[in-house]
């Protein structure tokens, strides 16, 4: 059995297709069909499903955990061998959110690879709650999330602490709060969202933590929001809140860099008292030898930590 045929395995197993897992590796479907039923006779077992999607069998799981482990015996040892060289190169893979993504890392990587310009960075944008989950299978070298305090099998490193606000755009806000405007402003900000009952929300998905955040503030008001737009893309929902369509739960840190002086200028920003900071952290698999490129950017961001 050669190491291709590892590779072909998890891909498929990642994809669920052969289709789609063709395509990732440029074989044709029927050479990637005829590797799997190679393995297949060599092994005495079967390791696949073909349904719909694909499943692996209790054989295919015991298959993937060990092609998987050697995969990343090769790796940290290919990466090993380059720091040895002192080559600082390979491909380095970061997991992030897709709005914290947009947020942090146009900031980091252009001056990054202006330092390590032979280390190449593959982004993995997804849902803050299944990085975890993807970097715990090794499908990412390094996660920038919101983990808890303690992950077991991973080395955690604090980055920056993040803020979610509540954003109106000005007229919005006094139609709602009329002359009260102050007095109710300061119920908001202690988390009362009881004067926003009539107010329309553009709202982000529960998956992630301004959605989640969202939800559970308005369910302790008692508020069943008028959601006006949902959707996944934070940008989206900033540009029409700029515009006065509806209040937005937003990471702070997102509205400085999306939104212009002049549209930031323009809407209420309600900074709460209590629960709506966190940390975010990096984080990485426990291993016997760190890659110089993980420790590398690990350092390089966190001196970017105080324009976040």
């Amino acid at each position: 059995m050669n190491l291709s045929s590892m590779e072909y395995f998890i891909t498929l197993a990642q994809e669920q297709s052969f289709t789609r897992a063709a395509e990732r590796l440029h074989i044709t479907q029927q050479a990637l069909s005829a590797h799997i039923a190679g393995m297949e006779q060599e092994l005495g077992s079967r390791l696949l499903l073909r349904r719909v999607p694909l499943e692996l069998t209790y054989a295919g799981r015991v298959f993937l955990r060990y092609a998987q482990e050697i995969q990343r015996n090769l790796e940290a040892m290919d990466r090993e061998f380059c720091d040895l060289a002192d080559a600082q190169a390979g491909v380095l893979r970061i997991g992030v959110s897709t709005t914290r993504s947009h947020a942090v890392m146009p900031l980091l990587i252009a001056p990054f690879q202006r330092q390590y310009p032979k280390i190449s960075i593959q982004l993995s944008e997804g849902p803050n709650d299944a990085l975890q989950e993807r970097l715990s299978r090794g499908e990412i070298d390094l996660a920038i999330a919101n983990f808890p305090e303690a992950v077991p099998g991973m080395e955690l490193v604090d980055f920056y602490e993040e803020e979610v606000v509540l954003l109106l755009a000005g007229g919005l806000w006094e139609a709602v709060a009329g002359e009260a405007g102050g007095e109710l402003g300061a119920a908001v900000e202690q988390g009362d969202l009881t004067p926003l009952r009539e107010c329309p929300f553009l709202l982000n998905q529960r998956r992630d933590i301004a959605g989640r955040l969202a939800a559970q503030m308005l369910a302790k008001a008692g508020i069943a929001p008028f959601a006006k737009v949902e959707s996944s893309n934070m940008e989206t929902l900033l540009a029409l809140c700029a515009q006065g369509a509806g209040a937005c739960f937003c990471p702070e840190n997102l509205m400085r860099m999306t939104l212009s002086p002049k549209q930031q200028a323009g809407l209420k920003v309600f900074h709460f008292r209590s629960g709506a900071r966190y940390q975010i952290r990096f984080g990485y698999l426990k291993q016997a030898y760190l890659w110089s490129g993980i420790a590398n950017f690990i350092s390089f961001a966190r001196g970017y930590a105080h324009l976040l």
